[in-house]
């Protein structure tokens, strides 16, 4: 059981670090952040907050914080091109938060850090993990090249998907890539679907997903062979209209294009090392699971650690969780790219007919929302 006289380092100050540094502060558990980074993130990545993530960050009182620069954005709308096949309404879910929230990483993340801040810790920037052993010995080094030995109690590897803290306790990470790359972005445009609305677009050039931002702006996330490294307004623009018949992009926030993978680890836990969020496991971003995932890995990891649990129960607990989400988002990605006339119309039938039915209405919704990980 960790104790006030415990140390944990974590290692990355992205959501998912910074969550687990709230959650083990708040406790009275020293905690120490160092990133590799400058500084936090200053453009949005991750753009969705699931009711399931708002009912765990109440408990380092995150949610109303959120809350209070979100768009709650309560619906679903699966379409085909300009067409909409099925809706999933979050509105009558059992849940105080029957809605997605949509906010940018990096406002989430400024809220972490303030919260952490309040509990007397700053992330430490420009601070790389140099070496480790699963003993909790680190090594680390400052952008000054001062290099220092850290002994910690427990090690948390917050640190992506290229997390040097795997790497260093030799942890394996198998799986494979897709082949198309996707295109992320924020902008300002006119949009036919109402911004209370999520709208996941199927089309033989691709996917196409659209959500309401604050400050009347919208998230596009699109998947494309060969993408511009930063996509202008008049490739999103484009993009949209072959997919989905009406868009006019009139400004780019920040764009840029990505490779996704599907990769999970082989182990969460290698002595006093732990791993967490993208450190474990990748997907596909279809249904935005990923910051939530990792998020609600931070929050169970930290309550076992300060409630003296047994500390395998964290990967008995949270690994099952992103083997479904795997799935759930590779089968949504390979469904979406479907490119053949006649698997697109089973495609489409199936959802239709299946989205029709109340019991996979509410399975599906259930599963996007993460409620079904309680």
């Amino acid at each position: 059981m960790l104790t006030s006289a415990s140390s944990v380092l974590v290692v990355g100050g992205g959501p998912t670090g910074l969550s687990a540094a709230v959650a083990l502060a708040g406790r009275g558990i020293g905690v120490r952040v160092i990133d590799a980074a400058a500084q936090g993130a200053n453009t949005s990545r991750a753009a969705v907050v699931h009711p399931r993530t708002l009912e765990v960050l109440e408990d380092i009182d995150v949610t109303r914080r959120i809350l209070d620069r979100a768009v709650r954005v309560p619906r679903f709308d699966i379409r085909d091109g300009s067409r909409s096949i099925a809706r999933l309404d979050f509105s009558s879910l059992k849940t105080d938060y029957p809605f997605t929230a949509m906010i940018s990483q990096a406002d989430t993340e400024t809220i972490l850090r303030d919260r952490l801040a309040e509990l007397g810790v700053e992330v430490e920037w420009n601070t790389r993990l140099e070496g480790l052993d699963a003993d909790g010995r680190a090594q680390v080094v400052t952008a000054t090249g001062r290099s220092s030995s850290v002994r910690s109690d427990v090690v948390v590897g917050a640190d992506g998907m290229h997390s040097a803290v795997r790497d260093a306790v030799g942890i394996a990470f198998p799986g494979t890539g897709y082949e198309q790359s996707f295109v992320l972005a924020d902008v300002a445009m006119e949009w036919p679907v109402p911004r209370d609305t999520v709208s996941l677009t199927f089309a033989p050039e691709g996917l196409a997903v659209v959500a309401p931002l604050p400050d009347d702006r919208f998230r596009v996330v699109a998947t494309a062979d060969d993408p511009p490294t930063e996509p202008d307004s008049d490739y999103i623009g484009s993009l949209l209209r072959r997919r989905a018949g009406s868009a006019h992009v009139s400004d780019v926030a920040w764009s840029g294009r990505f490779r996704i993978h599907h990769r999970l680890a082989e182990t969460y836990r290698r002595g006093a090392v732990f791993l967490v969020g993208d450190a474990a496991h990748v997907h596909s971003p279809a249904g935005g699971q990923g910051m939530n995932t990792g998020i609600q890995d931070a929050l169970a990891l930290a309550g076992i650690l300060a409630d003296g649990g047994d500390p395998d129960s964290y990967e008995r607990l949270r690994r099952p969780v992103a083997r479904r989400v795997l799935r759930l988002t590779d089968r949504m990605t390979r469904a979406a790219t479907v490119d053949l006339g006649g698997a697109r119309f089973v495609r489409n039938t199936l959802i239709r007919a299946g989205l029709a039915l109340p019991p996979v209405r509410h399975r599906i919704s259930m599963e996007i929302s993460e409620l079904a990980y309680r």
